[in-house]
């Protein structure tokens, strides 16, 4: 990329007057810059690094020491705005396919098994860029507007909503499901039914989009995340009790996962612990306990008898190990 594109690209600024002209790659790795590369630093103790591996510029944001004049020096407001700035023209280049999809479609993505013509989007700035850069032409992307910013891409598409061929659920638990695709019977995947309605939407894009894909075993995502324990809230192994904390970050998601509770689990005592400031909406509702402060969920817990607890606006890392000598889990906020 020549001097003058890149400037104008990330708004950035040339300090210096240097020799050299053009890069032949961006990158912002010290170890991985190659003679001739422009080197992003995040961290200006990593330049140096850069520049004795050969980097022909580095792109700055905080106060920085000019070591070598011969190279170019450009400073810019934010180095992480400037990259997906030259992401985003990256991208163009490359003439990618891009979709965007809900949070809990994103992360059952990422557990199926696709050929490279095919990335799920997600992780850091850093991750992202380093997955994308040198990704093939025409490459389909699927990214989360809540976890990437959509500023990254260009003609962002929705995903299809017609002829959604069903899945066909066998056998079912409130966590597992055992279910047929396509002619094929995936047995006892630890994935709740609550996710089908979602994963029908993932495979029918796969296929509309002539992805190639193999299911592998689901492992738990960050939503309706459940953790089996005993009356004094120790940590048993999956399936193993009949207490269960149902751990669930989006409060847009209080009302679907209700229902499926209510229809799926009649028969058992449920309680759920949402934040006071969705109260309004399910004051109707019996069973539920509003909290305005991450405390009071521990005295509801101990308070109520019950099966299944769905807690909202918190996820697992509330429980917590005292320490490496105790095995009895704790609830710490």
């Amino acid at each position: 990329m020549r001097l003058e594109n890149l400037l104008a690209l990330t708004h950035g600024k040339l300090v210096n007057e240097p020799f050299v002209n053009s890069f032949l790659n961006i990158v912002f790795d010290a170890k991985l810059v190659k003679r001739g590369d422009l080197f992003i630093a995040f961290d200006e103790s990593t330049i140096e690094e850069a520049i004795f591996h050969g980097a022909y510029g580095i792109l700055f944001d905080k106060p920085t020491q000019i070591r070598d004049s011969e190279i170019a020096w450009i400073k810019v407001e934010d180095a992480e705005d400037a990259l997906k700035r030259l992401l985003r023209f990256r991208l163009i280049e490359k003439e990618v396919v891009v979709y965007s999809c809900n949070e809990i479609l994103l992360k059952l993505a990422l557990q199926v098994m696709t050929e490279p013509n095919f990335i799920a989007v997600s992780g850091t700035m850093k991750d992202i860029s380093h997955s994308l850069w040198n990704l093939d032409s025409g490459t389909t992307l699927l990214f989360c507007p809540k976890i990437t910013d959509e500023k990254i891409f260009t003609d962002i598409k929705t995903l299809p909503k017609t002829g959604i061929n069903p899945i066909t659920v066998m056998e079912q638990t409130l966590f597992e499901t055992s279910f047929i695709y396509d002619d094929v019977f995936y047995e006892r995947q630890l994935i709740s039914p609550f996710f089908i309605p979602y994963l029908e939407e993932l495979l029918h894009f796969l296929k509309s989009a002539k992805i190639n894909y193999r299911l592998k075993k689901f492992t738990p995502i960050e939503h309706f995340e459940a953790v089996f324990t005993n009356k004094n809230f120790e940590e048993k192994e999956f399936g193993t009790s009949d207490k269960v904390l149902i751990f669930e970050r989006d409060a847009d998601l209080i009302e679907s996962e209700i229902k499926f509770l209510q229809t799926n689990a009649s028969w058992a005592k449920i309680i759920y612990i949402i934040p006071s400031s969705h109260k309004d909406t399910y004051i109707n509702q019996d069973r539920i306990y509003p909290y305005s402060d991450k405390d009071e969920i521990v005295q509801i817990l101990k308070e109520n008898s019950f099966h299944f607890a769905l807690i909202v606006g918190v996820d697992k890392s509330i429980l917590r190990q005292p320490n490496p000598n105790q095995t009895q889990l704790t609830l710490e906020f």
